[in-house]
Parts: C-alpha cells; structure tokens; sequence
C-alpha cells in the first residue's frame, strides 16, 4: 500500500509537466502530421481528412526537396564534430580548475554567449565575417583579396557551432568533474604518459558526456532557421527555410506541414540509430 501511495504522489507531481508536453508537443505535432496528408490549398490551414500522399510524391521526386534534406543532415553532424573538437578542451579546463574565481571565470565566459539574444550575436558575426568586415578589411590592408566568409555553407557552419558550442561544453564539464583523478594517475603510475593516459582513461570515461553534447548540438543544428537565414543569405538552403517558404510566404500549410513531418522523422531516426550506437561505443553508460 505504501508503494502505492508513494507511486500515485509521483504521477501527480508529474502530470503538470506530462499535460503541458501533451498539450502543447504532441497535439500540435499530430495536428501537422494530419494537414501534411491533406491535398495542398493555398491558405487552407483545417485539417480536411483526405489521406493523400501528393505532398510527400513532391517532395521526394523533386531534387530540390531531398537535397536540402541531405544537407541538413550533413551540416547538423558537421557542426556537431567541429563543436566537439572545439568545447572539449575547454571543458577539460573548466573541470580541472580547482581555483574557485578562475572556474567562476571560465563558466562565465561560457554562459555570457547564451545570455545575448540569437540574432545579436549573428549581427555580431556579420560585423566580423561581412565582406567588408574586420576580417577582410585586415586582409586588404594587408595586399590580400577578400575572401567569402558568409552568405556561403561556411559562414553558416561558423554560425551554428558559434550558437551550440555552449551547449556542448555544459553537457561535458559535468562528466569530466566526475572522473575519478586516481584513475589516471593509476595510469601513470603504471608507465603510461599524462597524453596516454588522457586518451586511454578521461577519454573513455567521459563518452557519456561526448555522445549526450553530440546529441544536443545535432538537434540544435539540424532544425535551425535563423543562422541558415541570416548567415547563408537564402544561399545555403535547409529544411526549416522550405518549412518557412511554404507556410509564411506561399501559404501552402499542407506541404509545408509534409516537409516538417519529414524533418521530424529524419532528426529523430537518426537520434535513435545514434543513441543506440553511443550505448554500445559507450559500453550502457548514455
């Protein structure tokens, strides 16, 4: 009775989150998946129950369609890579400063970027990426030509890893503090070198946190509209742009709710192939 008791306070300290993810996930998210089999009708935004397949016939059979789908896939782990590379360093320095002020330091700088507002720190980017901005006008002066820095796929890749590098720091430094120190130096103590130790022992033990950031930053990638927007300039064109174009400015809510469907199933199998390789790399520890 007792267990009982105790399970039924659970669920009832649960049902707030549980009805708002109901409400306002899963019934949206149903209600598009319905309108995306719904014939296509310019500003026909009602669910019609027709059970037709035309809007996903177009966006399979048309290149356009299914190449941007490619490369937000591929952009997505691109930049998840690239942050990875970039925040662990400085995640293992967070983790392993001791100094009190120095650690606060470090995960001030961190937590700064995600205080600004999405669109201010791009205009920031632009101000340094631009064709006339501070990079190129340092070229220049110094006899060089300007070199394309945005509106192309790489001012969109130094965006995204600029927007989730963050998120990927936070989800290591919190598994590296875990570390238990005297593995290493056990490592150590057996004849290996501090970098064989750092790749054979702090390398491993802190895949959960690695695989948790790749996750995270993927998903971030992978659905983003405003760095492909601002930092692409309409150039490097993305699932969510087509979402965009077909709902905002064409009205046609049943293809675009198609190419949001699909997006979704396409972030979320690669999700569940990811997450059912990092548990085995992971050896069940994700």
């Amino acid at each position: 009775m007792q267990g009982t008791e105790e399970s039924k306070r659970l669920w009832l300290l649960a049902m707030p989150g549980l009805t708002f993810f109901l409400v306002f996930f899963l019934v949206p998210l149903g209600a598009l998946f319905l309108i995306s089999f719904d014939k296509s009708s310019t500003g026909i935004v009602d669910i019609r129950w027709m059970f037709d397949f035309s809007n996903y016939e177009r966006f399979f059979t048309r290149s356009i369609y299914y190449e941007a789908a490619l490369r937000s896939v591929g952009l997505a782990a691109l930049v998840a890579v690239i942050a990875l590379l970039l925040g662990y360093p400085l995640a293992y320095v967070i983790a392993k400063t001791t100094d009190p002020a120095r650690n606060t330091f470090l995960m001030i700088l961190v937590l700064s970027a995600m205080q600004l507002d999405m669109v201010i720190r791009l205009f920031g980017l632009m101000v340094l990426l631009g064709d006339n901005g501070l990079i190129n006008q340092v070229l220049q002066s110094a006899g060089w030509d300007r070199v394309p820095l945005m509106y192309n796929f790489f001012g969109v890749v130094v965006g995204l890893v600029q927007f989730a590098l963050p998120f990927m720091i936070l989800s290591l430094v919190g598994v590296i503090q875990g570390i238990n120190p005297s593995l290493e130096e056990a490592a150590r103590s057996l004849g290996a070198s501090r970098w064989r130790a750092f790749w054979k022992v702090t390398v491993p033990m802190s895949m959960p946190g690695i695989l948790a950031g790749l996750l995270l930053v993927f998903a971030l990638a992978i659905s983003s509209y405003v760095v492909p927007t601002l930092m692409g300039g309409w150039k490097v064109i993305v699932l969510p742009i087509h979402i965009f174009q077909q709902i905002s400015e064409l009205a046609k809510w049943q293809f675009g709710a198609s190419v949001a469907v699909i997006m979704f199933l396409i972030s979320i199998t690669a999700m569940l192939v990811y997450q059912r390789t990092s548990n085995r790399l992971a050896g069940g520890r994700v």
